[in-house]
């Protein structure tokens, strides 16, 4: 067996049926192996976005997904997936060929240190150098990627290493066992019980959810946990989902583009539960302020919990079983008017932002097609305006809202949603996305036709690049340079050339009707909805 007949077999071994790739000559003895395999390659039409699509199949999946390219310029163009993926905590194996081991570090055609180039943004990362390693490498790297805080794993393989055959008969390991590397945390039960006493002590707690619950599988449990003791939560962009978003207790999304409430809601809390969220930033601008309440800080990355602020209580260890602990503790929550304080501040909270009555209004815009979605759809928004509208906007169901919110990666929701779709084919899945990033991601179209994916995109065009020249306006007095994006592509050409039913919508009067062509029936269609520019400018 040669070392790429072995990778195949680890990828086999591991229930791998969909990768994603770009073959180049580094990698082509892989692609040898594949061909006599049952997994399916898809072909995209940039390395970045292979990433990108194993991303959202991992997020969907709920397991690791595989990327695959070739040495070089191709294993560079991943880097970008790659830190979006780290960012994020998303699982995934990236298989990058390289050159001949007897070259390495010659500076020949096509050599390039991806080890190092990476080891900011990967959990971990192999070189490969013996075939008869290959078989661990694998095991071990989807154990990283899947254990702990999730996150990518390269494995860096040259060309002779693939063509090399084994000296020993192949065999996929049953367990792992990794010198330094134990993510199995045992909870602390003095902690637990300092978090269960402070809860019990509250009058106004408030969980901020962040994205590790749903990472975590966590969604349900901590829905019972607010039940069952009347605790309402808040949650940051990529925590969006933990609670339906018309939950009696879903008190909205946190931060500098989130609900003015819900930032009003941490204020008023006495204290806060932080699980699974790294208080970053965008989520809370000045983390320094938290430190007048208590803080209850639970993640799974010992690295996360008094990383922006101190808690007072850090609990480390898995969100699923923690929350299941505390379904079980006698807490006692009275009848208070914690709730009613909340609502009333959500009542009274006036959003002060202008929207331009002229075109479409991109909140309705987002409001309606989350109402005429499915149940179980999934929405995947962009970076940029479209974004922040998606997640203020979107009426969150029993389905998944994706997007990336460590890296803010423009470009990332189409192949995102093509790997999405692929994990569930039958669920509705739609791409937001705004002008600028879809032309950096319009060539996976023919990725999305080649391989019959039944996507939505609706594109937001106001024809600037939106979010810079806000920001050039509030920061710059208007000055607004480099964010004109004019009137091109024509947008009808490009559907027409990938063979897309395509539509146009430029008033809030055609937004039902177009918004129903959009959702109905079979095949992939592109809806184009004009907003103003002046949108959030005002």
């Amino acid at each position: 067996m040669t070392g790429a007949e072995a990778m195949i077999k680890c990828l086999e071994a591991e229930d791998i049926r969909v990768v994603f790739g770009y073959p180049g000559v580094a990698i082509a003895p892989f692609y040898e192996g594949l061909y006599n395999s049952d997994i399916e390659h898809i072909l995209v039409r940039q390395e970045q976005n292979a990433g990108h699509a194993a991303s959202g199949y991992a997020r969907m999946s709920r397991r690791p997904a595989v990327c695959v390219v070739t040495s070089g310029p191709g294993a560079t163009n991943l880097i970008t997936a790659l830190a979006t993926a780290y960012a994020d905590s998303i699982p995934l194996i990236a298989i990058s060929g390289q050159v001949s081991s007897r070259l390495l570090g010659r500076d020949v055609f096509q050599e390039a240190d991806m080890r190092g180039a990476t080891r900011s943004f990967v959990k971990h990362s192999y070189l490969v150098k013996d075939a008869d390693d290959i078989p661990r490498v694998f095991k071990e790297a989807f154990y990283i990627a899947s254990t702990g805080r999730k996150g990518p794993v390269l494995i860096d393989i040259p060309m002779d290493v693939q063509q090399a055959e084994l000296r020993k008969s192949f065999k996929y390991p049953d367990a792992v066992s990794i010198r330094g590397y134990k993510p199995e945390i045992k909870i602390n039960p003095i902690q637990l019980r300092r978090v269960i006493g402070l809860l019990d002590q509250a009058e106004k707690p408030l969980i901020c959810a962040g994205g590790g619950v749903i990472l975590g599988h966590g969604e349900t449990v901590i829905r019972e946990f607010c039940e069952k003791f009347n605790i309402p939560l808040v949650h940051t962009m990529m925590g969006m989902g933990v609670l339906p978003k018309r939950h009696p207790l879903n008190f909205g999304m946190l931060g500098n583009n989130g609900k003015p409430y819900a930032n009003k809601a941490v204020g008023k809390a006495d204290l806060l539960i932080v699980a699974g969220a790294r208080i970053a930033d965008r989520a809370i601008p000045k983390p320094e302020n938290l430190t007048r309440r208590a803080v209850i800080h639970i993640d799974i990355d010992t690295a996360e919990i008094g990383k922006n602020v101190g808690p007072t209580v850090p609990l480390v260890g898995d969100l699923k079983e923690i929350f299941s602990l505390m379904l079980d503790a006698n807490i006692e929550r009275k009848e208070d008017s914690w709730i009613a304080e909340l609502e009333d501040i959500k009542r009274n909270t006036v959003d002060k932002r202008v929207f331009s009555d002229r075109l479409v209004d991109p909140n309705l815009l987002v409001q309606k097609l989350s109402e005429k979605l499915p149940n179980d759809a999934t929405y995947v928004a962009d970076v940029g305006q479209n974004q922040l509208w998606s997640a203020d906007n979107y009426i969150m169901k029993e389905g998944r809202f994706l997007t990336t919110g460590g890296m803010g990666t423009m470009g990332y929701s189409i192949p995102a949603a093509i790997g999405a779709k692929l994990v569930y084919p039958e669920r509705q899945t739609v791409a937001v996305i705004g002008d600028g990033a879809f032309q950096m991601a319009m060539n996976e179209l023919a990725t999305m036709r080649n391989n019959n994916v039944d996507l939505r995109i609706l594109l937001v065009r106001n024809r600037f690049l939106g979010l810079v020249r806000e920001y050039q306006h509030y920061n710059y007095d208007s000055h607004y340079e480099g964010v004109k994006l004019s009137d091109w592509p024509d947008y009808s050409k490009i559907a027409e050339a990938y063979g897309l039913k395509y539509y146009e919508c430029a008033s809030n009067d055609e937004l039902d009707e177009k918004l129903d062509w959009f959702l109905e029936g079979e095949g992939a269609r592109l809806l184009v909805c004009d907003v103003d520019s002046d949108n959030n400018v005002k």
